[in-house]
Protein backbone atom coordinates (compact mmCIF):
# COMPACT_ATOMS: atom_id res chain seq x y z
CA UNK A 1 0.00 0.00 0.00
CA UNK A 2 1.29 3.32 -1.14
CA UNK A 3 0.16 6.49 1.09
CA UNK A 4 1.00 9.69 0.28
CA UNK A 5 2.08 12.78 1.70
CA UNK A 6 -0.96 13.72 4.23
CA UNK A 7 -0.52 17.51 2.62
CA UNK A 8 -2.25 16.49 -0.75
CA UNK A 9 -5.70 18.89 -0.96
CA UNK A 10 -9.17 18.67 -2.79
CA UNK A 11 -12.00 19.90 -3.06
CA UNK A 12 -15.35 17.87 -1.50
CA UNK A 13 -17.88 17.12 -4.78
CA UNK A 14 -20.46 14.56 -3.45
CA UNK A 15 -21.41 13.34 0.05
CA UNK A 16 -23.57 10.91 1.12
CA UNK A 17 -23.89 9.44 4.55
CA UNK A 18 -19.95 8.43 5.56
CA UNK A 19 -18.83 8.89 2.57
CA UNK A 20 -17.43 12.10 0.49
CA UNK A 21 -15.78 12.28 -3.02
CA UNK A 22 -12.63 14.22 -3.22
CA UNK A 23 -11.11 15.79 -6.69
CA UNK A 24 -7.51 16.08 -5.82
CA UNK A 25 -4.67 16.08 -8.49
CA UNK A 26 -6.95 15.59 -11.16
CA UNK A 27 -8.38 12.10 -10.16
CA UNK A 28 -11.51 11.55 -7.54
CA UNK A 29 -10.81 10.04 -4.26
CA UNK A 30 -13.34 8.17 -2.09
CA UNK A 31 -12.85 9.35 1.36
CA UNK A 32 -14.03 8.60 5.17
CA UNK A 33 -13.52 10.90 8.02
CA UNK A 34 -9.82 10.62 10.38
CA UNK A 35 -11.02 9.72 13.67
CA UNK A 36 -10.67 13.38 14.95
CA UNK A 37 -13.44 15.41 12.69
CA UNK A 38 -15.33 12.48 13.22
CA UNK A 39 -15.71 12.70 17.01
CA UNK A 40 -16.65 16.33 15.89
CA UNK A 41 -20.10 15.65 15.03
CA UNK A 42 -21.28 16.06 18.14
CA UNK A 43 -21.52 20.00 17.14
CA UNK A 44 -22.70 19.76 13.82
CA UNK A 45 -24.95 17.28 11.80
CA UNK A 46 -22.01 17.19 9.59
CA UNK A 47 -18.54 18.99 9.65
CA UNK A 48 -17.54 18.32 6.24
CA UNK A 49 -19.69 20.52 2.98
CA UNK A 50 -19.74 20.02 -0.62
CA UNK A 51 -17.28 23.09 -1.47
CA UNK A 52 -15.00 22.20 1.30
CA UNK A 53 -11.06 22.23 0.40
CA UNK A 54 -9.49 19.64 2.54
CA UNK A 55 -6.27 17.77 3.66
CA UNK A 56 -6.75 14.35 2.87
CA UNK A 57 -4.37 11.01 3.56
CA UNK A 58 -4.23 9.40 0.24
CA UNK A 59 -4.25 5.29 0.97
CA UNK A 60 -4.68 3.88 -1.93
CA UNK A 61 -7.19 2.00 -4.23
CA UNK A 62 -8.83 5.48 -4.49
CA UNK A 63 -9.64 5.68 -1.22
CA UNK A 64 -8.81 8.44 1.18
CA UNK A 65 -9.28 9.67 4.88
CA UNK A 66 -10.11 13.76 5.67
CA UNK A 67 -7.94 15.13 8.03
CA UNK A 68 -8.37 19.19 8.09
CA UNK A 69 -11.03 21.19 6.82
CA UNK A 70 -9.32 24.38 5.49
CA UNK A 71 -10.92 27.68 6.07
CA UNK A 72 -13.90 28.87 4.69
CA UNK A 73 -14.52 32.35 2.54
CA UNK A 74 -18.40 31.35 3.02
CA UNK A 75 -20.85 29.13 4.10
CA UNK A 76 -24.74 28.88 3.31
CA UNK A 77 -26.50 26.69 6.42
CA UNK A 78 -29.86 26.08 7.78
CA UNK A 79 -30.82 24.34 11.23
CA UNK A 80 -31.08 20.95 10.97
CA UNK A 81 -33.06 19.12 13.89
CA UNK A 82 -31.28 15.35 14.27
CA UNK A 83 -32.83 13.62 17.67
CA UNK A 84 -34.69 14.47 19.97
CA UNK A 85 -34.55 18.76 20.48
CA UNK A 86 -31.35 19.33 19.24
CA UNK A 87 -30.95 21.14 16.28
CA UNK A 88 -27.51 21.52 14.26
CA UNK A 89 -25.90 23.52 11.70
CA UNK A 90 -25.92 21.81 8.26
CA UNK A 91 -24.02 23.93 5.93
CA UNK A 92 -25.57 23.07 2.48
CA UNK A 93 -22.57 24.09 0.40
CA UNK A 94 -18.81 26.44 1.71
CA UNK A 95 -16.95 28.59 -0.54
CA UNK A 96 -19.48 29.38 -2.53
CA UNK A 97 -20.08 32.77 -4.82
CA UNK A 98 -24.14 32.86 -5.11
CA UNK A 99 -27.48 31.57 -4.31
CA UNK A 100 -29.74 30.50 -7.14
CA UNK A 101 -33.20 30.27 -5.24
CA UNK A 102 -35.58 28.22 -7.94
CA UNK A 103 -39.22 28.74 -8.52
CA UNK A 104 -41.26 27.25 -11.20
CA UNK A 105 -43.44 29.54 -12.54
CA UNK A 106 -47.03 27.64 -11.81
CA UNK A 107 -47.47 24.17 -10.79
CA UNK A 108 -46.44 24.67 -8.23
CA UNK A 109 -47.05 27.76 -7.61
CA UNK A 110 -44.55 29.92 -5.99
CA UNK A 111 -44.15 30.87 -1.94
CA UNK A 112 -42.22 33.98 -1.63
CA UNK A 113 -42.13 33.61 1.74
CA UNK A 114 -39.99 31.07 0.88
CA UNK A 115 -37.98 32.89 -1.21
CA UNK A 116 -37.62 35.65 1.41
CA UNK A 117 -35.60 32.91 3.69
CA UNK A 118 -33.48 31.63 1.16
CA UNK A 119 -32.66 35.40 0.11
CA UNK A 120 -31.96 36.06 4.02
CA UNK A 121 -30.03 32.95 4.72
CA UNK A 122 -28.07 34.14 1.74
CA UNK A 123 -27.77 37.71 2.66
CA UNK A 124 -25.82 36.70 6.33
CA UNK A 125 -23.73 34.67 4.54
CA UNK A 126 -22.54 37.79 2.10
CA UNK A 127 -23.46 35.77 -0.69
CA UNK A 128 -25.02 37.24 -3.64
CA UNK A 129 -28.79 35.86 -5.28
CA UNK A 130 -30.04 35.69 -8.62
CA UNK A 131 -33.95 34.67 -9.03
CA UNK A 132 -34.57 31.87 -11.57
CA UNK A 133 -37.99 31.10 -12.72
CA UNK A 134 -38.55 27.73 -14.33
CA UNK A 135 -41.78 26.77 -16.70
CA UNK A 136 -42.07 29.84 -18.07
CA UNK A 137 -44.61 28.13 -20.54
CA UNK A 138 -47.38 27.78 -17.59
CA UNK A 139 -46.55 31.33 -16.48
CA UNK A 140 -50.36 32.28 -18.12
CA UNK A 141 -51.30 30.02 -15.19
CA UNK A 142 -50.08 32.77 -12.45
CA UNK A 143 -51.46 36.22 -13.66
CA UNK A 144 -49.84 37.71 -10.69
CA UNK A 145 -46.11 36.57 -11.23
CA UNK A 146 -44.93 39.43 -12.75
CA UNK A 147 -45.88 41.74 -9.86
CA UNK A 148 -44.65 40.03 -7.97
CA UNK A 149 -41.28 39.24 -9.39
CA UNK A 150 -41.12 42.94 -9.62
CA UNK A 151 -40.74 43.78 -6.01
CA UNK A 152 -37.90 41.60 -5.84
CA UNK A 153 -36.50 43.53 -9.03
CA UNK A 154 -37.12 46.59 -7.41
CA UNK A 155 -34.90 45.60 -4.92
CA UNK A 156 -31.88 44.87 -7.20
CA UNK A 157 -32.21 40.83 -6.99
CA UNK A 158 -31.72 39.72 -10.85
CA UNK A 159 -34.49 37.34 -11.78
CA UNK A 160 -33.86 34.78 -14.94
CA UNK A 161 -36.86 33.65 -16.58
CA UNK A 162 -36.16 30.14 -18.39
CA UNK A 163 -38.38 27.21 -19.87
CA UNK A 164 -36.31 24.08 -20.33
CA UNK A 165 -37.98 23.18 -22.86
CA UNK A 166 -38.12 25.69 -25.14
CA UNK A 167 -34.46 26.89 -23.95
CA UNK A 168 -36.16 30.92 -23.30
CA UNK A 169 -33.40 32.13 -20.72
CA UNK A 170 -30.86 29.53 -20.40
CA UNK A 171 -27.94 31.12 -22.59
CA UNK A 172 -28.41 34.37 -20.25
CA UNK A 173 -28.32 32.02 -17.19
CA UNK A 174 -25.12 30.39 -18.41
CA UNK A 175 -23.53 34.05 -18.59
CA UNK A 176 -25.01 34.36 -14.58
CA UNK A 177 -23.21 30.80 -13.51
CA UNK A 178 -20.22 31.43 -15.63
CA UNK A 179 -16.78 31.29 -13.59
CA UNK A 180 -18.60 31.36 -9.96
CA UNK A 181 -19.73 28.51 -7.43
CA UNK A 182 -23.37 28.38 -7.12
CA UNK A 183 -25.93 26.66 -5.19
CA UNK A 184 -29.40 25.70 -6.51
CA UNK A 185 -32.20 25.93 -3.65
CA UNK A 186 -35.78 25.20 -4.09
CA UNK A 187 -38.62 22.54 -2.93
CA UNK A 188 -39.27 19.47 -5.34
CA UNK A 189 -41.36 19.98 -8.48
CA UNK A 190 -40.19 23.18 -9.43
CA UNK A 191 -38.24 21.84 -12.20
CA UNK A 192 -34.40 22.13 -11.00
CA UNK A 193 -33.12 18.62 -12.75
CA UNK A 194 -34.55 19.92 -16.38
CA UNK A 195 -33.07 22.94 -15.42
CA UNK A 196 -29.94 21.20 -15.01
CA UNK A 197 -30.37 19.24 -18.37
CA UNK A 198 -31.21 22.39 -20.13
CA UNK A 199 -28.09 24.15 -18.91
CA UNK A 200 -25.70 21.07 -19.96
CA UNK A 201 -26.87 18.22 -21.88
CA UNK A 202 -27.57 14.56 -19.41
CA UNK A 203 -26.19 17.06 -16.10
CA UNK A 204 -29.89 16.57 -14.29
CA UNK A 205 -29.69 12.90 -15.22
CA UNK A 206 -26.81 12.11 -12.97
CA UNK A 207 -28.43 13.21 -10.14
CA UNK A 208 -29.41 9.94 -8.21
CA UNK A 209 -33.32 9.94 -8.43
CA UNK A 210 -36.12 8.62 -6.33
CA UNK A 211 -39.66 7.98 -6.44
CA UNK A 212 -41.51 9.81 -3.59
CA UNK A 213 -43.55 12.47 -2.79
CA UNK A 214 -46.98 13.53 -3.63
CA UNK A 215 -49.13 14.70 -6.41
CA UNK A 216 -49.24 18.61 -6.56
CA UNK A 217 -47.04 18.95 -3.83
CA UNK A 218 -43.74 17.90 -6.29
CA UNK A 219 -41.61 14.65 -6.00
CA UNK A 220 -38.35 14.06 -4.24
CA UNK A 221 -35.51 13.57 -6.97
CA UNK A 222 -32.14 14.80 -5.26
CA UNK A 223 -31.13 11.95 -2.27
CA UNK A 224 -27.69 13.67 -1.87
CA UNK A 225 -25.40 16.63 -2.26
CA UNK A 226 -23.22 17.15 -5.04
CA UNK A 227 -21.43 19.23 -7.29
CA UNK A 228 -20.79 19.63 -10.96
CA UNK A 229 -18.38 21.24 -13.54
CA UNK A 230 -19.76 23.29 -16.08
CA UNK A 231 -18.64 23.04 -18.85
CA UNK A 232 -18.95 26.42 -19.90
CA UNK A 233 -16.93 27.16 -16.62
CA UNK A 234 -18.00 27.20 -12.99
CA UNK A 235 -19.67 24.80 -10.67
CA UNK A 236 -23.14 24.12 -9.85
CA UNK A 237 -24.23 22.34 -6.25
CA UNK A 238 -27.32 20.57 -6.31
CA UNK A 239 -29.71 20.11 -3.38
CA UNK A 240 -32.48 18.18 -2.04
CA UNK A 241 -35.74 19.50 -2.68
CA UNK A 242 -36.45 21.31 0.68
CA UNK A 243 -39.65 21.71 2.41
CA UNK A 244 -39.11 24.32 4.15
CA UNK A 245 -35.98 26.48 5.39
CA UNK A 246 -35.04 27.51 8.68
CA UNK A 247 -32.51 30.55 9.24
CA UNK A 248 -29.17 29.27 11.64
CA UNK A 249 -28.03 32.15 13.88
CA UNK A 250 -29.80 34.97 12.49
CA UNK A 251 -30.67 36.95 15.69
CA UNK A 252 -33.31 39.40 15.82
CA UNK A 253 -31.98 42.75 15.97
CA UNK A 254 -30.30 42.18 13.04
CA UNK A 255 -32.79 40.84 10.85
CA UNK A 256 -34.02 43.96 9.21
CA UNK A 257 -30.57 44.70 7.86
CA UNK A 258 -30.62 41.57 5.81
CA UNK A 259 -33.53 43.29 3.56
CA UNK A 260 -31.47 45.37 1.85
CA UNK A 261 -34.64 47.90 1.38
CA UNK A 262 -34.95 48.38 4.86
CA UNK A 263 -30.57 48.67 5.72
CA UNK A 264 -30.45 52.52 5.03
CA UNK A 265 -33.43 52.79 7.84
CA UNK A 266 -32.62 50.50 10.51
CA UNK A 267 -31.37 52.89 13.74
CA UNK A 268 -32.85 56.03 12.08
CA UNK A 269 -35.77 56.63 14.59
CA UNK A 270 -35.53 57.46 17.88
CA UNK A 271 -35.18 54.14 19.32
CA UNK A 272 -32.02 53.58 17.53
CA UNK A 273 -31.12 49.91 16.95
CA UNK A 274 -33.66 48.87 19.89
CA UNK A 275 -36.31 49.56 17.26
CA UNK A 276 -38.62 46.43 16.80
CA UNK A 277 -39.78 47.86 13.52
CA UNK A 278 -43.53 46.84 14.93
CA UNK A 279 -45.06 49.15 16.92
CA UNK A 280 -42.81 52.03 18.22
CA UNK A 281 -44.02 55.69 17.27
CA UNK A 282 -42.04 57.22 14.26
CA UNK A 283 -40.18 53.96 13.29
CA UNK A 284 -38.58 54.81 10.30
CA UNK A 285 -38.67 51.17 8.82
CA UNK A 286 -42.89 51.46 9.29
CA UNK A 287 -43.12 55.07 7.87
CA UNK A 288 -41.25 53.74 4.47
CA UNK A 289 -43.59 51.08 4.26
CA UNK A 290 -46.38 53.80 4.04
CA UNK A 291 -44.02 56.02 1.98
CA UNK A 292 -44.13 52.79 -0.57
CA UNK A 293 -40.09 52.87 -0.12
CA UNK A 294 -40.58 49.34 1.65
CA UNK A 295 -43.18 47.17 0.28
CA UNK A 296 -46.04 46.01 2.17
CA UNK A 297 -45.72 42.20 1.89
CA UNK A 298 -41.98 42.13 2.51
CA UNK A 299 -42.41 44.09 5.82
CA UNK A 300 -44.63 41.52 6.85
CA UNK A 301 -42.61 38.36 5.99
CA UNK A 302 -39.58 40.51 7.70
CA UNK A 303 -42.34 40.53 10.98
CA UNK A 304 -43.10 36.77 10.48
CA UNK A 305 -39.41 36.09 10.31
CA UNK A 306 -38.91 37.95 13.36
CA UNK A 307 -41.12 36.15 15.86
CA UNK A 308 -39.60 32.90 14.57
CA UNK A 309 -35.79 34.39 16.41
Amino acid sequence: MNITDENDQGVVFRKSTGHYTVHTNGHEIDCELSSRLYKSTHSTADPVAIGDQVRLLDIGQGCGIITEILPRRSKFSRPLPVSGQRVFEQVIAANADQVLPVFAAASPTPKWGLLDRYLVAAEAAGLSSQIVITKMDLASENDALEADLDIYRRIGYPTHLVCASTGEGVEELKQALCGRMSVLVGKSGVGKTSLMNALQPDLGLRVKSVSSGEVGKGRHTTSHLQMFELDFGGRLVDTPGIREFGLWNIHAEELASLFPEMTRYVGQCKFGLSCQHDREPGCAIRKAVMDGHVNPYRYQNYMRLREEL
